[in-house]
């Protein structure tokens, strides 16, 4: 809900710093294992208790996350490059909450598995619609110069990720949290089918 309002705040700094790493030399995919490094970094952090390590890695993750796209606007998108920040980022998305269940499985494995059903549905209208858009060659930069075009909703990337911080800071909140984020995600693709079956109809 926030993505689109958020990027003409951070994308002149994200583009300076993608800037000075491609004349660096370094590659946009580079950025996005890196980034995911990191993420796999913060589930595992979770998982032992170590919150504030992990809370640390999530920033990290999410700042790589803006640099590779900075540095593909710079060097050129690639379909490889779209490939792998989607489905690197839903590997992070998914192993966030599955962190917290490790973690306490008696107070947070149920609400985890509800908050990964939410990510699940949502996920699937965003990559079938993206498809379809791409079918009839829809486009949009309301999220910023993407791979993939999807409609935006209630429960994006600025939101999941606001979400695991405060998860990091309030860890006996997890369960409240999740099941609350969990009904966003449900009503976020919900809005996503509706949406999209007014534009592809």
């Amino acid at each position: 809900m926030f993505d689109a309002r958020l990027r003409p705040l951070i994308d002149p700094t994200l583009n300076k710093g993608g800037r000075w790493l491609a004349e660096m030399g370094i590659r946009a995919n580079h950025v996005t294992f890196i980034g995911f490094g990191f993420g796999v970094a913060a589930a595992l952090f979770i998982a032992l208790g170590s919150l504030w390590l992990g809370l640390l890695c999530v920033a990290l993750n999410r700042l790589c996350d803006g640099l590779d796209g900075a540095v593909a606007r710079i060097n050129g998108k690639t379909d490889l490059g779209g490939y792998l920040d989607i489905v690197l980022d839903f590997f992070f998305y998914g192993a966030v909450p599955l962190a917290f269940a490790v973690m306490n499985p008696g107070a947070n494995a149920l609400a985890a598995a509800m908050l990964l059903f939410s990510f699940y549905a949502n996920g699937s209208t965003f990559l079938a619609f993206s498809t379809m858009a791409e079918k009839r060659g829809l486009e949009t930069d309301r999220q910023g110069s993407k791979s993939l075009y999807y409609l935006g909703g209630l429960a994006e990337g600025g939101e999941t990720i606001a979400v695991f911080c405060v998860m990091c800071l309030w860890p006996s909140g997890f369960a409240i949290l999740a099941y609350g984020f969990a009904a966003i995600c449900v009503l976020s693709a919900a809005a996503r089918v509706i949406g999209s079956a007014k534009l592809l109809s």
